[in-house]
């Protein structure tokens, strides 16, 4: 039996969207029910992957010390798949690779000196690779920009959607609420996620709080966010969460009036389709991946303008709720279109290009 090593140690962590992507995706090969190769987990928690998936996977539990040389794995698998761009571990042996680029956002957030470390790293997993999977087509197209990519097979398999059924019980309530009517947005409080552009775009919109979820522990967070709402004095119109939980992102999606991602740079973008899924109007910046995602069912915003921004949320919500009906039950219909089973399924073909390549 053929055996696939998958570099998942990011599952630890599933508040940011590589731990997502492992988690969603080996559930997904979980589903598949595969007997055609076996799969090895690499987790520092291999005890709550054994509870939930069993004998179906083999495990590796994860050092950092594995980031070394010298620590690599000896054991030769017949493929090895690097779950992400980022990842330190590589293995051993000079065995069959298979590459997953989200993005290269570190040619505008590290350097775009193609002889800085990171780009060497990230070139030299390039030219190791047996095959590359990209998240969207601006993920492989941006790649193509700024590096040389081998001539190897390349496929496009976009992410699924995490909330395919809404499990929210009825008398679930987060902490934080809003009494007023609110527009909703999640994700790490990075400069990219560029979230202070709804602080400055909700002084326009004087009927609406705005609710921010997602790790707020953040450099962003303490300077620019708070200085934009003080400035503003809107500190009892934002209500900042921090982290939250699955079902308190559910609660936040189900009772928005508006998602809104104004989002520099995205390598694909998953909370928006997540607000699709409850068939909510969805308002994205027209930048990277999320035009790409969203598709004709999102509103855009072409530059981050307060008063723009406000104006294009008013008419976009104006337009929902003529349509209301139509448009919810066509964003829902998008939303499910992303499916992490159908996503499994296209690695798993992938998977056997390289394995039983003839």
């Amino acid at each position: 039996m053929q055996h696939i090593f998958l570099e998942s140690h990011n599952i630890k962590n599933q508040h940011f969207g590589f731990g997502q992507f492992n988690y969603h995706l080996i559930k997904g090969l979980y589903n598949a029910n595969i007997e055609d190769f076996k799969i090895t987990l690499h987790a520092k928690d291999t005890h709550v992957l054994k509870e939930e998936f069993g004998t179906y996977f083999n495990y590796k539990k994860y050092y950092s010390l594995r980031r070394h040389k010298a620590f690599r794995i000896r054991k030769k698998y017949d493929l090895w798949h690097c779950l992400n761009q980022n990842i330190k571990i590589e293995p051993h042996h000079d065995i069959p690779y298979l590459l997953t680029v989200h993005d290269v956002n570190f040619i505008d957030e590290v350097s775009n000196d193609l002889n800085h470390e990171r780009n060497i790293k990230f070139q030299n997993k390039l030219n190791r690779s047996s095959a590359i999977t990209y998240i969207s087509e601006y993920a492989k197209q941006s790649t193509h920009q700024y590096f040389k990519v081998p001539n190897v097979p390349e496929y496009v398999i976009y992410n699924g959607n995490p909330i395919i059924d809404i499990e929210i019980p009825e008398n679930h309530k987060p902490k934080l609420t809003s009494k007023k009517p609110y527009l909703f947005s999640i994700g790490e409080f990075t400069e990219r996620k560029n979230f202070h552009a709804l602080v400055e775009m909700l002084a326009f919109l004087p009927e609406y709080n705005l609710i921010l979820s997602g790790n707020n522990n953040t450099e962003y967070a303490n300077s620019t966010l708070q200085n934009t709402i003080r400035e503003l004095k809107l500190e009892n119109r934002v209500i900042i969460t921090g982290k939250i939980s699955e079902l308190d992102k559910q609660y936040y999606m189900q009772n928005c009036d508006a998602f809104v991602f104004p989002s520099l740079r995205e390598g694909f973008g998953i909370p928006p389709i997540e607000a699709m899924r409850f068939g909510k109007p969805v308002f994205l910046s027209n930048n990277t991946s999320l035009p790409e995602i969203g598709g004709k069912h999102a509103f855009y915003w072409n530059n981050f303008e307060p008063n723009y921004m406000a104006e294009i949320l008013k008419e976009g919500l104006d337009t929902f709720k003529k349509n209301k009906t139509e448009l919810s039950q066509n964003y829902i219909k998008h939303a499910k279109s992303f499916n992490w089973n159908d996503t499994a399924k296209q690695y798993i073909e992938v998977y056997k290009s390289i394995l039983f390549k003839k």
